[in-house]
């Protein structure tokens, strides 16, 4: 038998990387998606199938209105195994808010680069500092877990960032997120960014990368590979601008490509994507790994041959593993093959000689995809 991805394996061999959690920001970064909002019995749905997918942290802002504070207390009664992040601002008065929760774990934020610390803050560094400390104490000596982000991380002064890591450090915050605020930083970038923080921090590390040029997906990979240990995702990568990873993305790259062990229901992505496409009426393009329509459409004539004889030819990943379908697509450039199993389709079976006629009919036409069919080779092989 062949062992279809066995050299790609070989290269694709990483012995830094950890076993890397998830964290999903679909209620919280989700729905900074411009025309995005959730009802309360939306955001409860979508928390319980998130824990149901094997998320590790949920992440939702108790202080953007009554309705978000009272999903929040909500969703934190329902004992999931998923822990509930109570993301709210630097501010004491947000984190008792929180408290009101009942939450375990909470999560703030403050930016340090030049530009928030003038123009959005009018902070000096020393008065970032300061206010990092005493947010991080508050919450601890309330018995609270907390993440602590160093907002626009990647744009600021990097003997400010590691001071101000190691002052919360000190202060005992339980994880620090190094977040690519504005997806300024390319892979090998992230890498040198997070390596020089684990460098000189013990506390473990989350990766909130954006998008904005592209690169969300692997520069998260990259910043694992540095010692970042837990990554941000949305469903379907929605969010504030151009979003964060996709989860269905982060969580096949880590199944099937890093090889990492954990207890994803991955036959649940096309689901969850479009539940969301339900309640925000944004549909994933076509091409969108994994979850899109055309993830697992084969057009081209040597596509079809082959596919129809063995899909790991062009499929690294069953349909069936992630939710989806497979389908083979007929029109000008489906080939002798193409045509031959669309014949088979409508009875007619090997004959050749058509089969060539009814492929060249098909190019003649110039009218490009025609038809689309579902094509299950194990089914057909039982039948």
């Amino acid at each position: 038998m062949i062992k279809t991805n066995f050299y790609a394996e070989k290269y694709n061999r990483c012995n830094d990387i950890k076993n890397i959690k998830i964290l999903d920001s679909t209620l919280r970064e989700g729905e900074q998606h411009p025309g995005v909002y959730f009802t309360n019995k939306q955001r409860i749905q979508i928390a319980w199938m998130l824990d149901y997918f094997g998320v590790d942290q949920i992440e939702i802002s108790p202080v953007v209105s009554v309705d978000h504070l009272t999903a929040t207390k909500t969703i934190i009664k329902q004992g999931l195994k998923a822990d509930i992040v109570a993301h709210v601002r630097a501010l004491k008065s947000d984190i008792d808010i929180a408290l009101k929760c009942d939450c375990i774990w909470i999560a703030t934020y403050l930016g340090i680069s030049d530009i928030h610390l003038k123009d959005k803050l009018r902070m000096t560094k020393e008065e970032a500092l300061e206010r990092s400390i005493d947010v991080v104490e508050y919450a601890k000596k309330h018995g609270l877990k907390m993440r602590f982000t160093v907002e626009d991380g990647s744009r600021a002064n990097p003997e400010f960032l590691i001071k101000v890591c190691k002052a919360i450090e000190n202060a005992n915050v339980d994880r620090i997120s190094l977040p690519d605020t504005v997806g300024i930083l390319h892979p090998a970038g992230m890498y040198r960014f997070v390596k020089n923080v684990r460098s000189q921090i013990k506390t473990p590390l989350d990766i909130h990368c954006h998008n904005d040029v592209g690169f969300a997906l692997a520069n998260s990979f990259a910043a694992c590979e540095a010692g970042a240990d837990q990554i941000h995702t949305t469903i379907d990568g929605i969010g504030e601008r151009t979003g964060i990873p996709s989860l269905a993305e982060v969580a096949i790259a880590l199944s099937y490509l890093y090889k990492k062990k954990n207890d994803f229901r991955l036959d649940m992505l096309v689901d969850l994507s479009r539940l969301i496409e339900q309640y925000t009426k944004i549909k994933p393009y076509d091409s969108k790994p994994i979850v899109g329509s055309s993830a697992y459409k084969h057009k081209a004539g040597t596509h079809l041959a082959a596919v129809l004889k063995n899909p790991a030819a062009y499929e690294i990943i069953h349909p069936r593993t992630v939710g989806n379908k497979r389908k083979i697509v007929f029109g000008e450039l489906a080939g002798k093959t193409g045509a031959a199993y669309l014949l088979s389709i409508l009875g007619v079976k090997n004959n050749k000689k058509i089969a060539k006629e009814v492929a060249i009919a098909l190019k003649n036409l110039r009218m490009g995809d025609l038809i689309e069919v579902p094509l299950d080779i194990e089914q057909q092989k039982s039948n």
